[in-house]
């Protein structure tokens, strides 16, 4: 998993997102791991997992923040 400080993430925010696509970035502030950004295919995943395998896709791309 690469990792990436607050800041190098703020300023190198489309590096991020591309790499995440990849694999899942780790982002760090002061030295420790406060958040994970991962590709949202890769969230899924793993939230169909935790359910059993048996949930449909929640249409998580599409959601607003």
């Amino acid at each position: 998993m690469k990792t990436m400080s607050a800041r190098e993430a703020k300023n190198g925010f489309g590096l991020m997102i591309d790499t995440a696509r990849a694999s899942p970035v780790l982002v760090e502030k002061h030295g420790r791991g406060v958040v994970v950004v991962m590709a949202v295919e890769e969230y899924e995943r793993l939230k169909d997992i935790e359910a059993g395998g048996t949930q449909q896709r929640s249409g998580i791309g599409s959601a607003r923040l």
